[in-house]
């Protein structure tokens, strides 16, 4: 996606709240960032003008900084009067599941401040773009970059083989940033590649049986395994699983979607038994 494939991209029910709220009597910004369960796991401190100050997790304040400068660099002068904030990012599903926490409050920063959320994203933390779009989509999306711009159209897609899907929690939280350098790094001939991404993407959405469905999504991981010179997830992990098994997101972690000819709830089986108790159906994930 980063150079042009064609994507499908589906938008996710768990997602992530932001609240702003003005304050007085205060001489800067606060934040506070809560998990799925209310319980704060950062707060800060920032300037008038978005500069971090003080907080629990100097890293996480410095990403939000640049956020906040972003929206400067789109917005001149955006802070210049503008009261103390207090802001709160709710997430609605664990942080560890890695379904969109940045680009969700990329999204919502975004729309608060009336500016480019895929802008301020290149501006930022990088990427394609898609999970920009998915923040904004209420059901599946084809997206593309075209002359470094995204595009995308929401399309009513739900594969005739849905009940047989599976989403597979790894507990092997991944790096996007890390996952870009390292494509950046290693792939040849992206030309090639992409044009081979988007036939398949195209085939995916044509089939019509877990078994079709299966062959598409093996010829993918073959092919991006070849790209990036790493072992596929189904290889390492779970080579007697008796259908696919299609890394998502950045290689090799967060969630891995399973399809099989069997139901999904055989497929739920086969993992809870090798200890992998997070597994969401089809109709359990998709907004």
């Amino acid at each position: 996606m980063l150079d042009g494939a064609l994507a499908l991209a589906l938008p996710v029910r768990f997602g992530q709240q932001l609240t702003v709220t003005e304050i007085h009597h205060v001489n800067s910004h606060h934040w506070v960032s809560l998990d799925d369960q209310g319980r704060p796991w950062f707060e800060g401190r920032f300037s008038a003008i978005g500069g971090y100050l003080s907080g629990t997790e100097e890293p996480v304040g410095r990403r939000l900084e640049s956020l906040f400068q972003g929206i400067e660099r789109q917005r001149p002068d955006f802070w210049l009067g503008k009261p103390m904030c207090r802001f709160e990012a709710h997430l609605g599903f664990p942080r560890q599941w890695g379904l969109g926490s940045s680009s969700t409050l990329v999204a919502a920063l975004a729309d608060w401040a009336q500016v480019d959320a895929f802008q301020l994203l290149a501006d930022t933390f990088g990427g394609s773009g898609y999970d920009i779009a998915c923040a904004h989509a209420r059901q599946p999306i084809l997206f593309q970059r075209r002359d470094g711009s995204s595009h995308f159209v929401e399309c009513p897609y739900t594969p005739a083989f849905a009940d047989h899907i599976c989403f597979v929690y790894l507990g092997k939280k991944q790096d996007s940033r890390e996952g870009i350098a390292r494509y950046r790094q290693v792939v040849q001939d992206s030309p090639r590649l992409i044009q081979r991404i988007s036939g398949l993407t195209m085939a995916f959405l044509g089939a019509r049986t877990p078994q079709e469905g299966i062959a598409i999504m093996d010829a993918h991981e073959q092919l991006v395994s070849e790209a990036l010179q790493l072992p596929k997830v189904k290889d390492r992990y779970f080579h007697s699983f008796p259908g696919a098994v299609k890394s998502l997101g950045a290689w090799g972690g967060d969630f891995v979607l399973a399809l099989s000819d069997k139901p999904a709830e055989a497929t739920r089986q086969y993992f809870r038994v090798k200890g992998f108790e997070t597994v969401l159906t089809w109709r359990e994930m998709a907004l």
